[in-house]
């Protein structure tokens, strides 16, 4: 709609902004009516032919469009279609539908007498005006199949009464309501249930989807006649300010929504005042009972708020076993006994990052940025016990981005065993820097860590030789990331270059 409202009218931002919300509201027009709509705005007015000059008063008058371009479409979900085909982008000439320019330039809603034929079907067919402010700027063709005629139930002739309301608050361009806008999306819909009230919220009709909703909330009397504020508001336990905001909403006073609870059901209303003529007649409330829905959202939150305490307490029994290996290493006076304790603190440490992490968020993913930070430094603070006077630098670049638990917990095991490598057997004894550079391209992510240290003994193999560390690297990168890993000299020939290469997955979009 935006190209083609952009390209082919002269309409401006505040007219497409309208169309828009008429747009993303007008599927209720269409069940109420049974019928198909589609949206006509004029063509500039040099596209599609010569421009007439507009005459009668005297004074050169907007000269009228040449004709028009569909830019919008909508089917009903209470009955047949017109339409197999789609419309939007068609056009048509001034002359074509005389009935679309009766009802752009007069800014009432015309009517045909007798149906047309189209694909063999009769329709009977009406041009609604959409105006915004003083100006008619696009007209709604709403299209009914009659085939499907028939002598009409009394759901039936409340929803085409209301749908005839709508439409000529469209013509006067008090409907839409612009403060519904964000509500569409989770709002009830006419199948779900319809309340029809009078001027004085009482209610005139109510269809059995409706009565079913109320009777789970505890009413189970009969409903025409009530005022049905007072009564929703009778069945909500909520008192103070809830009650008075449901009670607005139930009366229809107000174009907005509300939940009410009671008996273990839950029931969304949605308030549309009817003020045809500018004069209040009535309000279509739309009901829908979202009990399953919200037991299962419920139900959701639990689980989300289960997993992330688990998550919490894996990471306080991973901290407590390093705490104890720990206090263990210190107690060893062999040095190799102490160094294998350490490493091992260091593995369950990058574990428990991962954890922490997965217990702070709301689904099974983690931003790795702040993981491969703290690893980096956790391993530089545990490993910083060589010669007194030798320091190591260190720097990330680049971005790992968002990734699951399944590949950031054998991914933080890796990168440990990569840095502590580096720096147990390249900068403990001289220091030196120690850089990790992280490349998200599409589903893979490319890392490599460089030290300028001691390099690598003379015949080393990555894919054979090497200690504890580098078998643990090789394992996970092959078996459990499906990736690659290379540790070769560096350029110059000091320190040395570990290459990782995964396969992760589309990074999620915001």
């Amino acid at each position: 709609m935006n190209d083609l409202i952009h390209t082919r009218t002269d309409l401006d931002e505040a007219d497409l902004d309208w169309l828009h919300l008429l747009v993303s509201d007008w599927q209720l027009l269409a069940d109420l009516s049974f019928a198909d709509l589609v949206l006509w705005t004029p063509l500039k007015a040099d596209d599609g032919g010569v421009t007439a000059e507009a005459g009668g008063t005297g004074a050169r008058a907007a000269a009228p469009a040449p004709g028009y371009v569909a830019v919008a479409q909508m089917r009903p979900n209470t009955g047949p279609t017109c339409y197999t085909a789609d419309l939007v982008g068609s056009t048509l000439k001034r002359g074509e539908r005389p009935m679309l320019d009766l009802a752009i330039d007069s800014g009432r809603i015309r009517r045909e007498g007798d149906p047309e034929w189209r694909e063999d079907v009769p329709v009977r067919v009406e041009a609604i005006p959409v105006r915004r402010d003083s100006r008619v700027i696009a007209v709604i063709s709403r299209n009914t199949n009659l085939l499907a005629a028939r002598t009409p139930s009394r759901l039936e002739l409340t929803y085409l009464q209301t749908a005839a309301d709508l439409a000529r608050m469209i013509s006067e361009g008090t409907f839409p309501y612009p403060e519904s806008r964000d509500q569409q999306d989770n709002s009830p819909r006419v199948g779900d249930g319809v309340i029809r009230l009078d001027a004085d919220g009482a209610v005139v009709y109510a269809s059995p989807n409706a009565l079913s909703a109320y009777h789970r909330l505890g009413y189970t009397a009969d409903m025409v006649g009530e005022h049905l504020g007072d009564l929703t508001a009778a069945l909500a336990p909520a008192k103070g300010a809830m009650e008075e905001a449901l009670q607005v909403v139930a009366s229809g006073r107000k174009p907005r929504e509300a939940e009410v609870e009671g008996h273990g059901a839950v029931v969304r209303l949605r308030a549309i005042p009817l003020r045809p003529q500018g004069e209040r007649t009535g309000a279509l409330v739309l009901v829908h009972d979202v009990t399953e829905l919200r037991r299962r959202e419920r139900e959701l939150v639990s689980k989300d708020a289960t997993i992330r305490e688990i998550h919490h307490r894996v990471k306080n029994n991973l901290q407590t076993v390093a705490a104890l290996l720990r206090l263990q290493a210190r107690r060893i006076d062999d040095g190799a006994g102490r160094a294998a304790l350490e490493e091992a603190v260091r593995r369950v440490g990058s574990i428990a990052l991962v954890h922490e992490t997965l217990s702070q968020t709301l689904d099974e993913r983690v931003d790795f940025d702040e993981i491969a930070d703290r690893i980096l430094a956790m391993v530089v603070d545990v490993g910083a016990g060589g010669p007194e006077g030798v320091t190591v630098s260190t720097r990330r670049g680049g971005h790992f981005g968002v990734l699951p638990a399944r590949i950031a917990t054998p991914l933080s095991m890796v990168l440990t065993e990569v840095l502590q490598n580096s720096l147990e057997h390249g900068l403990a004894e001289r220091g030196g820097s120690l850089r990790v550079e992280a490349e998200r391209r599409g589903s893979r992510l490319r890392v490599v860590v460089t030290d300028d240290g001691n390099g690598l003994p003379a015949g080393f193999d990555s894919a054979t030789t090497g200690n504890l560390g580098l078998q643990i690297v090789r394992t996970l990168v092959h078996g459990d990331l499906s990736g690659s890993f290379d540790l070769n000299p560096a350029p110059g020939g000091r320190g040395a270059v570990a290459v990782l290469d995964l396969e992760v997955g589309e990074a999620p979009k915001n």
